[in-house]
């Protein structure tokens, strides 16, 4: 029976991934997941609660920032903020629906979008506050300088979809990212400087 129900409920959010992916967040409902999935609407209910509890299992199995763990102890820190930074950017570049979640985020203020911010800055908060401790820099500094990054990361991704350069830079090729990075990793050498 429980394998049953994980695979349902796997059904269920592949369902809404391919929806999302097809034509966004605003418009998926229990009926189109249902008659998509062929799942009733009565095991959506009952595993997730709504339609928005389905969309926020979704979220939280495929953001990038809410999937992931970071532990930065005992790691050669430097490495490892670099490491992050560059699976951020692996992610939204390779993930249409990340980057779709991202404008679903700028573009509503929902319960659902205002509970996956919270929890993405406790996230943040933590990883900032593991930073610190280990490098005694200051808090503004380090959460500065993340803001600074993770957001460019995440307009640039987005901005890849219809607009092929920025400043230069073709934010639609490899090549493009590679500097980015490169970029990214001489920032956060700046940082570690004493």
């Amino acid at each position: 029976m429980e394998r049953d129900r994980e695979a349902t409920e796997r059904k269920l959010l592949d369902t809404i991934g391919q929806m999302i992916a097809e034509d966004g967040f605003e418009n998926i409902g229990v009926n189109a997941v249902s008659a998509r999935s062929g799942v009733s609407k009565i095991l959506i209910y009952r595993y997730f609660g709504s339609v928005d509890g389905l969309v926020s299992s979704f979220i939280q199995k495929n953001d990038f920032w809410l999937s992931s763990s970071f532990d930065f102890q005992g790691a050669d820190l430097p490495a490892t903020v670099k490491k992050v930074f560059n699976e951020h950017i692996e992610k939204l570049r390779t993930d249409p629906v990340l980057r779709k979640l991202y404008r679903w985020e700028l573009s509503s203020n929902n319960e659902l979008i205002k509970a996956m911010r919270a929890e993405r800055e406790k996230v943040g908060m933590d990883l900032i506050r593991q930073v610190c401790e280990l490098t005694g820099r200051p808090r503004q500094e380090v959460a500065a300088l993340a803001a600074i990054i993770t957001s460019s990361v995440a307009y640039l991704a987005m901005l890849a979809d219809t607009c092929p350069v920025y400043n230069g830079i073709y934010v639609d090729s490899d090549e493009g990212w590679k500097q980015i990075s490169m970029e990214i990793e001489n920032l956060v050498d700046k940082l570690f400087e004493s």
